[in-house]
């Protein structure tokens, strides 16, 4: 292996560690939902399948940053479209 070679899969290695950072996001964000919808249910038992309902639509929908991130991540580690 060559310099540009080794250059090209370090450069994707910190890529791929850069774009797992983004599961941190809907993680923080799914914490927040429950918690609210936890409460959200202590206030009012009666709507607990309608608070349950729209909780795990929203974290449904914030998971998919998460998931984006972690494709990207794949690619880059293992697809090597510019090595010769």
């Amino acid at each position: 292996m060559d310099f540009n070679e080794n250059f090209i899969l370090g450069c994707s290695a910190i890529g791929a560690g850069l774009a797992v950072i983004a599961g941190i996001g809907p993680g923080v964000g799914q914490g927040i939902a429950a918690g609210h919808a936890a409460a959200a249910v202590g206030r009012n038992p009666g709507a607990q399948s309608q608070i349950r309902t729209m909780m795990l639509l929203g974290q449904a929908v914030a998971e998919t940053t998460g998931l984006y991130g972690l494709l990207v991540a794949i690619l880059l580690l293992f697809v090597k479209p510019l090595l010769p």
